[in-house]
């Protein structure tokens, strides 16, 4: 690999000084427009690559936002991260990526990387509850920078978030299951330390409460986001003396593997069991067997992450800014839940 070019190389071939070649690519007043142009022309030539991160440290700012998701193989996050980079990149910043796989040492880890890489902000999903009792929270909170939860948050006083209502998505979800006919209905829940699964799981228990429809702890199943834990929880749920008659995911994915297993047992769907999944992924809609579900908004919930951040970063009077947004979640009827015509 060849030696990079340094302002010192093109100051010896303008045969001016590198405080002068510094001068014009940062665009300096002081510079007049022939040089300054003499200048970029022979960086150009050169090659030459400014050093972002020496500039970030010089100006503090490096027009670079952290993003950070359990998983970009959803369509969910992977919209939610389109949301985001629609508005910031109107307002010259560029998005780094992240992924946590749901790891909480693998959080820490990029928290630390985005950080050392002089990121102006971090808007993040987290994987863990516990994180932010983690010193790498602290260490954002000392750099003074923005940090915005997006869906999955923890609750730490004077951090925005941007969420859906939960708790009113699985209230809906599992009324409109009681309003087909279902009496015996199944939650298949993630982890209830994550106030996203703890609130779905409390609006289901809500709507059986509120149609006296007794709560069964057996018809709830702690589950991974994931097709096969999805087929698990099915064949455990089949063998109980009283099998469901209906299933409020929440994931689709999970959903996605009950009714495989379901179709695998011969059983029909909507016919003996109602299905219902979380997150509105693009297969749910184009399946033979539509699956219905609960759309998040995942765009919209980028853009107004994003706009928070702008808010923050921009507010030159230090003013204390916290905000709580909350979305509202639309259920959508498909094929899977499907017995009864719905009424409005």
């Amino acid at each position: 690999m060849g030696k990079k070019t340094t302002i010192y190389d093109i100051a010896k071939k303008l045969d001016i000084t590198a405080a002068t070649v510094s001068r014009a690519l940062n665009n300096s007043p002081k510079i007049s427009k022939k040089t300054r142009d003499l200048v970029l022309e022979m960086a150009n030539k050169m090659n030459y690559e400014q050093n972002k991160l020496a500039l970030a440290l010089k100006s503090g700012k490096s027009n670079n936002v952290g993003v950070i998701v359990p998983r970009i193989d959803s369509n969910f996050f992977a919209s939610v991260i389109r949301g985001i980079e629609e508005n910031l990149f109107a307002h010259g910043y560029h998005v780094i990526i992240c992924q946590t796989h749901n790891n909480e040492n693998i959080e820490i880890e990029i928290i630390n990387t985005l950080l050392n890489a002089q990121v102006d902000g971090i808007l993040m999903s987290i994987s863990n509850v516990d994180i932010y009792k983690k010193e790498s929270f602290n260490r954002i909170f000392k750099k003074q920078i923005p940090l915005i939860f997006f869906d999955r948050k923890a609750n730490i006083e004077g951090v925005s978030s941007v969420t859906i209502n939960d708790f009113e998505a699985g209230y809906k979800a599992t009324k409109h299951l009681i309003k087909q006919g279902c009496k015996k209905i199944v939650h298949l829940s993630g982890n209830t330390l994550l106030d996203i699964f703890n609130n779905r799981f409390l609006g289901y228990k809500q709507a059986l409460e509120d149609e006296g429809i007794e709560f069964n702890e057996d018809y709830v199943i702690r589950i991974k986001s994931t097709v096969e834990d999805g087929r698990k929880a099915v064949k455990k749920l089949l063998k109980l003396k009283k099998s469901p008659d209906g299933i409020f995911s929440s994931s689709d994915y999970a959903a996605l593997g009950a009714i495989q297993e379901i179709k695998n047992q011969g059983i029909k769907i909507p016919e003996d069991i109602c299905v219902v999944g979380f997150a509105n992924e693009p297969f749910t809609k184009f399946m033979e067997l539509s699956i219905s579900t609960v759309d998040q908004s995942p765009v919209e919930m980028g853009k107004i992450a994003a706009n928070v951040f702008l808010e923050q970063v921009n507010n030159t009077d230090n003013a204390k800014i916290e905000k709580k947004v909350v979305l509202t979640p639309e259920l959508l009827i498909r094929k899977s839940s499907l017995k009864k015509p719905v009424s409005n």
